[in-house]
């Protein structure tokens, strides 16, 4: 009879709580396992025994992160002795790597393999951090791109498509706009300033401005904000606020002002042009200047080969630039926005089939035995 394996999977914010329970869930169909973890909601209700939650410790920016840094040390700590014991036969750790790449050395030291799933994106910071991958044994990427990027550089990556991929079906605009209680007939801008609060703080001042300059030059547009509940919305006015599941917002919008990261590809996913910005610490952003390799901050331009969207970093994202940006895309049949959407038609070619997690847990099956 084989052993009951015992697995330890590792997710430090929101995003990652939803890939690894996705994981979890389809390995628990494969294999007979006990799974403990670091998580949230999500790894719960896969029936992970989550034994520290992650929302006290996700932060975004490298001055923010140092404000966590004991906690992070003292969750390290126990995660190190329960390897050293002998806990687990498997570590599964899913993105945040600030954190991770500490844990995936703890868990090699200790003879458990690592499956690392969502790289770090290194090949944003400077290829010579790779190295930081030795204790890895597999690597799971979900950028086209990040494969060769990891294999020609010595890692055993995967790619194994994007777990976007596996989201339900886009509601149509008819009944997104009647859930939302909007008018079908009236152009949509949304906007997605970002789940973290340093990022809500940073983004809604000026995309909110930009939503009212917007609206003085076409009345009839209606605004509608992905939001979050804890999140902090001043000088919302005539704007509707959506604090549920950002999916009915992107199959309502004719187009958006949208925060760097996987918050664009969910745009490209359901064929909405947009307008790209983020910001930054000072501090943050001085560091992030001499380290950035890539140039492109969104996703969708590095997953095409070139510019898709337009973009606005830092002091750029001033709401008369993203107005001027924006107010083409929401013309449906502008030059602009059918340019847009011919790079986000490759771009969900290339971010691959279904099947993210599956392909995920067929990885981990392998390496528990």
């Amino acid at each position: 009879m084989t052993a009951r394996r015992r697995i330890y999977v590792s997710a430090g914010e929101p995003s990652g709580d939803a890939h690894a329970a996705a994981v979890v869930t389809a390995l628990r169909r494969r294999l007979d396992l006990d799974v403990e973890a670091f998580g949230g909601p999500g790894l719960a209700a896969a029936g992970a025994t989550v034994l520290d939650r992650m929302e006290q410790y996700s932060v975004m920016g490298f001055v923010e992160a140092l404000w966590k840094l004991p906690a992070h040390l003292r969750l390290l700590r126990r995660a190190d002795a329960a390897f050293r014991a002998g806990r687990y036969d498997l570590a599964l750790l899913v993105d945040y790597p600030g954190y991770h790449l500490r844990a995936a050395a703890a868990a090699a030291a200790a003879g458990v393999p690592v499956l690392y799933y969502v790289a770090p994106q290194m090949w944003a910071w400077g290829a010579d951090r790779v190295r930081r991958l030795a204790s890895v044994r597999r690597l799971a990427v979900i950028l086209p791109f990040e494969e060769a990027f990891f294999r020609e550089r010595g890692v055993a990556a995967t790619f194994v498509g994007h777990p976007l991929r596996d989201r339900p079906t886009l509601l149509d605009r008819a009944e997104a706009r009647r859930r939302l209680g909007l008018d079908p007939d009236r152009p949509v801008l949304a906007l997605f300033p970002g789940s973290r609060e340093q990022e809500v703080k940073r983004l809604w001042p000026p995309f909110r401005d930009a939503a009212r300059m917007v609206l003085c030059r076409r009345g009839e547009v209606q605004i509608v904000v992905a939001g979050t509940a804890q999140g902090q919305y001043p000088g919302l006015d005539a704007m509707r606020l959506h604090t549920g599941e950002s999916v009915a917002v992107f199959a309502a919008a004719d187009a958006a002002l949208c925060k760097a990261g996987t918050t664009t590809l969910e745009a490209a996913i359901a064929d909405v042009p947009m307008v790209i910005a983020y910001s930054l610490h000072p501090v943050s952003f001085a560091i992030a200047t001499r380290l950035l390799r890539v140039p492109h901050i969104g996703l969708v331009s590095l997953i095409a080969g070139g510019r898709v969207a337009p973009e606005f970093l830092q002091g750029a994202a001033t709401p008369a630039a993203l107005t001027e940006a924006v107010l083409p895309l929401l013309d449906r049949d502008s030059a602009a926005a059918r340019r847009q959407r011919e790079g986000l038609a490759v771009v969900r070619e290339r971010l691959g089939p279904p099947g993210a997690a599956e392909r995920v847990a067929g990885i981990a099956a392998e390496l528990v035995g």
